[in-house]
């Protein structure tokens, strides 16, 4: 037998120390049995339960038989041999059958221990016959009743533990599964959270950064000669920290600046088109299509940064002459568009974003419209312009109408003033730097 086979099912303490009383008890009620009647081998019916408890006693006391089913299967066989002796010198050794039955369906796999439990109900009905010199049908009963129950009683309990063993698996996995689940969940928020901060960033305090590296350029080429330009650059430069350390403040405390009355998405974007054109040789002109509607306050964010963005590239980078920005109320969704008539680029071969020379712009706009279930496109070509079109659907809001609009007021003023302070220092460079100019 091999002796890695899987170890018995464990049973309550309380019912092995039953089992175990039951044997010594009807052990100790055979030998007392043949005592009192002074049999005359009465001698050897003591000494073979004896024997038999002894045999018995060892087994528990062995690790290696809780442990393996062939050394339990050794213990057994030695057990049932002592018993054979014992049932060969009394009758009422027959007794000992019943938590034998026990023993072996629970120590020995099924069949091996439904083929012992035969043997030994054979064994007893056969000596029992053998003492009575006669044999009969009733003779037969007690013995395979007794077995038929130990089956049952065995079989059924081994049922229901497996059945707990796999309930009780099935529960570890759904705790360590849920484990796994949160930490995914906030593994993603995390990453969620820092997508979201980057972008903030990105639109808000590196610009301002980099208008106050321009102005402190633009003061320190106007000393020592001009020394009052260099003034207004310095001052201007102090002005828009204040505003970049303001909104880090923001970032940090997730607070919102105090609401404007009056001040909508529409009144946003036209007056950043105002200051665009103000500050920089570019034509900007906004258009407005459709009724407008409350929207959500990320909705109303969102848009308003891929303008700012997008006007920013424009300025920067296109050396246009002239800005269509279009917001379209057009029933379920709403569309910005934002189109211009300079150098223009291809979309395809766009240079890998650089912490040095920057480039997240793009992708910081599709992040946005993905985080929204909306859809950004992005149409140029060398020498053709560029039209890029942000689409969003309408979604219905929650809150007092009083509320909402309070909501997005406030983030709306935020980035107007933060809009105005770049479009400030990015005029002060261009006036200061010819080069600078498109």
């Amino acid at each position: 037998m091999n002796t890695t086979a899987p170890a018995p099912i464990p049973t309550p303490r309380v019912l092995a120390w039953c089992l175990h009383l039951l044997i010594i008890g009807l052990l100790a009620l055979t030998a007392g049995r043949a005592a009192a009647d002074g049999r005359s081998h009465a001698g050897s019916i003591v000494a073979a339960a004896a024997v038999c408890a002894a045999v018995y006693a060892a087994g528990p006391l062995l690790p290696r038989v809780r442990r393996s089913r062939s050394a339990a299967a050794w213990w057994l066989a030695a057990v049932g041999a002592v018993w054979l002796v014992l049932l060969a010198l009394s009758p009422e050794g027959v007794w000992v059958a019943f938590p034998l039955y026990f023993l072996q369906l629970h120590l020995l796999p099924r069949r091996a221990g439904l083929t012992a439990v035969t043997v030994t109900a054979t064994a007893a009905i056969a000596g029992f016959a053998a003492h009575q010199h006669s044999f009969s049908p009733a003779m037969a009963i007690g013995p395979a009743l007794g077995a038929a129950v130990a089956v049952a009683v065995v079989w059924g309990y081994q049922t229901l533990y497996r059945e707990s063993e796999r309930r009780r698996q099935l529960i570890e996995e759904l705790t360590t599964t849920r484990a796994d689940l949160a930490e995914a969940q906030r593994t993603a928020g995390m990453l969620a959270e820092r997508e979201r901060l980057a972008r903030e960033i990105h639109d808000t305090l590196a610009q301002g950064l980099s208008s106050i590296q321009l102005l402190l350029r633009a003061a320190e080429r106007a000393l020592p000669g001009r020394p009052d330009d260099a003034a207004r650059h310095v001052d201007a430069a102090r002005q828009a920290a204040v505003d970049n350390l303001a909104e880090a403040r923001r970032f940090v405390a997730a607070l919102t600046p105090p609401a404007l009355e009056g001040t909508t998405l529409a009144d946003a974007l036209e007056r950043l088109c105002a200051t665009t054109g103000a500050r920089h040789r570019l034509t900007v002109r906004f258009h407005l299509t459709g009724d407008p509607v409350p929207l959500p306050t990320a909705h109303e964010v969102a848009l308003l940064r891929i303008a700012q963005s997008a006007l920013a590239n424009t300025v920067r980078h296109a050396h246009a002459t002239t800005a269509e920005t279009t917001l379209g109320y057009l029933g379920d969704h709403i569309t910005l568009d934002i189109a211009d008539d300079g150098h223009g680029f291809d979309p395809e071969r766009l240079p890998a974003a650089d912490p040095e020379s920057g480039g997240f712009g793009l992708a910081a706009m599709h992040a946005r419209m993905n985080a929204l279930d909306g859809t950004l496109t992005v149409e140029s070509a060398p020498g053709r312009g560029t039209a890029l079109t942000a689409r969003l659907p309408l979604a219905p809001t929650a809150g007092t109408e009083t509320e909402i609009q309070a909501e997005i007021q406030a983030e709306i003023q935020a980035e107007i003033q933060s809009e105005t302070r770049t479009e400030i220092q990015n005029e002060t460079r261009t006036e200061t730097d010819p080069e600078a100019r498109p």
